[in-house]
């Protein structure tokens, strides 16, 4: 079975399982699938790519991939992508857009087991039946960071998807590429749908989500990404997701605390 090409394995039941190794940095290249797909990893941190959207996938959060959607899959930390595949033709679930779900230890373990290749076809049918009763969607949003089409506005997404914690303002980087303030702002409005804090914020966003995944303090990752203080960090991500950083990779409602900041 090929990831990177969509081929789904046969099996018996309505899921069948492939294990792909990822090393740190690797991107798979866009592809789809026939099924849908649930894709997971028990170590190490995953990140997924549809369009503009991006999800950041520990081990305690799994994403719903409906059949046909063009998706990216990569690993900011070594990993082994879990895939599991569910035939539509016979899974009551039908959610049409990509749905992060929680991973609790029942379900994780559940997704290892079903990976086994000596698993009798009765046991199978039994555990997947419980895989499909525990998939409950997380209501965390994607962070979105649509990339503009003006080579002028490139250039200056270009310089913040480097380094996201670069401290210019928008006056200055109109002035590096030539153009005014007035100009940049209305470039940036038009061909991303954002103003260029909201960008750059979602930016620095998407930047810190791999580094708290993988148990960084939040005072390092929020200086790592631009903010002076992880209040500051912690205010921007709210504001934007809706949730805290713990909450958002946890899907635990109760969670609050990060590494770092109590």
């Amino acid at each position: 079975m090929s990831e990177v090409d969509g081929t789904v394995p046969a099996g018996v039941g309505t899921i069948v399982v492939g294990q792909f190794p990822l090393t740190s940095g690797d991107w798979i290249a866009p592809h789809s699938h026939t099924h849908h797909q649930l894709a997971w990893t028990r170590t190490g941190v995953l990140g997924v790519a549809v369009d503009d959207a991006y999800w950041v996938l520990p081990p305690t959060r799994a994403l719903w991939l409906p059949a046909g959607v063009v998706h990216r899959t990569g690993a900011t930390r070594d990993a082994v992508l879990i895939g599991l595949y569910l035939d539509p033709a016979r899974c009551a679930l039908d959610w049409d857009r990509p749905t992060p779900v929680g991973v609790d230890g029942l379900l994780a373990h559940l997704f290892v087991h079903l990976a086994r290749t000596d698993l009798a076809a009765d046991a199978r049918l039994r555990a997947e039946a419980v895989v499909l009763d525990l998939l409950n969607p997380l209501p965390a949003l994607p962070i979105d960071v649509p990339y503009p089409v003006d080579a002028r506005v490139g250039s200056v997404a270009d310089t913040l998807l480097a380094d996201p914690a670069d401290p210019r303002g928008l006056d200055a980087h109109a002035r590096a590429v030539g153009v005014s303030r007035r100009t940049m702002t209305r470039l940036f409005v038009q061909d991303t749908g954002m103003s260029f804090d909201r960008w750059r914020t979602h930016v620095r966003l998407q930047a810190a989500l791999p580094l708290l995944a993988e148990g960084q303090p939040v005072a390092r990752v929020a200086h790592a990404v631009g903010y002076a203080t992880p209040s500051a960090f912690l205010a921007a991500f709210r504001r934007t997701v809706g949730t805290s950083p713990s909450r958002y990779l946890t899907g635990d409602p109760h969670t609050d605390t990060v590494r770092g900041h109590r």
